[in-house]
């Protein structure tokens, strides 16, 4: 297990990371999300032992490194993976994988199970970006890791090749067995592809827990509104039910909340209905979305709201329209600001 206690990173008189505290089990990814700046490249070039640490301990079994007694980088057992793939352009694949193994064994399970054995003798440069990126992971992985850090992987890709190359990553990783923290910008890609996320702000960890939880019941307004479009109205919090202009659904009061609340609203959780002669708000913009069209509703009350709704239901900018709350799970109630 890698346990992480009250990390702290200073450059200069700067805090720049403060008091991390996270454990992770033998084979958990932990996906590390947050605004540029708010400290996530630098806990992984704490944790590898790149930069010193100001306060705090990292372990990892029979080692700890603390800011007293700071471990080497090359006695961590860290594995890295960049979003600049990091290979030596003048060796072959395979010299990639296997450089400075003595036991080949290892990298040959990893080029067959990622599908780069048939390109063993190709160079970088004759390779695509997945392809390259597939080979730094086994290069990672073929040196038996005790811990796996990945850097943005899979921001140098296309879109398509990182919706199916995030879950090859996702699952050699489980093969290997080892923790892994993956730092992303892709909210998507953190929620679908940890076991935990963590929220990062200003260096702070916000909240690490389920994307589940740190999407439908998040710690603070940060956490909701960096993790997906985020409404806020508000409502009364009574008996664990909402009550707002729009409809009564159950609530998650976050941090005691109760009494006159601000709900967190999704835009999956709101019916859109122009037929009908009670409407309450006027669209203000449309976004087709392919599959679906994201629509801001400017309402009679004063708030905007977002809705997803099919791409099938097509509405212009100044029609009038009624939004409902038609979801059925409890929604995160806040205290008002």
């Amino acid at each position: 297990m890698l346990k992480v206690s009250d990390l702290s990173v200073n450059y200069g008189a700067t805090r720049v990371v403060d008091k991390l505290n996270l454990a992770l089990g033998d084979d958990e990814i932990l996906m590390l999300v947050g605004p540029t700046g708010c400290g996530k490249t630098t806990i992984l070039q704490a944790l590898a032992g790149l930069i010193p640490v100001s306060e705090g301990s990292i372990q990892l079994g029979a080692w700890t490194s603390t800011a007293d007694k700071p471990l080497a980088p090359e006695k961590r057992n860290v594995g890295m993976v960049f979003q600049d793939f990091a290979l030596f352009p003048h060796l072959t694949v395979e010299q990639n994988v296997s450089f400075r193994l003595k036991n080949t064994s290892l990298a040959d399970h990893w080029l067959s199970l990622l599908g780069m054995d048939k390109f063993r003798d190709t160079k970088p440069a004759r390779l695509s970006g997945g392809q390259k990126q597939r080979v730094a992971l086994a290069r990672t992985l073929a040196h038996e890791p005790a811990f796996v850090l990945l850097d943005e992987p899979l921001s140098n890709l296309d879109a398509a090749l990182k919706d199916s190359l995030r879950w090859e990553i996702r699952s050699a990783l489980k093969t290997a067995g080892v923790p892994a923290i993956w730092v992303t910008h892709d909210q998507d890609e953190a929620l679908s592809v940890g076991d935990r996320v963590g929220v990062l702000k200003n260096g702070v960890l916000e909240q690490i827990d389920t994307p589940e939880a740190c999407f439908a019941e998040p710690a603070s307004r940060f956490v909701a509104r960096f993790l997906g479009e985020a409404s806020f109205m508000p409502g009364n919090l009574c008996d664990g039910m909402i009550t707002t202009e729009i409809g009564d659904v159950p609530a998650t009061p976050i941090n005691g909340a109760q009494g006159d609340v601000d709900v967190l609203i999704r835009p999956d959780d709101l019916s859109l209905s122009a037929n009908n002669s009670n409407t309450n708000g006027i669209i203000e913009w449309a976004r087709y979305e392919g599959g679906s069209r994201l629509y801001a509703v400017a309402m009679d009350n004063g708030h905007e709201l977002k809705i997803r709704v099919s791409h099938e239901t097509a509405f212009q900018p100044g029609t009038r329209v009624e939004m409902v709350l038609t979801t059925t799970h409890p929604l995160a109630a806040f205290n008002r600001e």
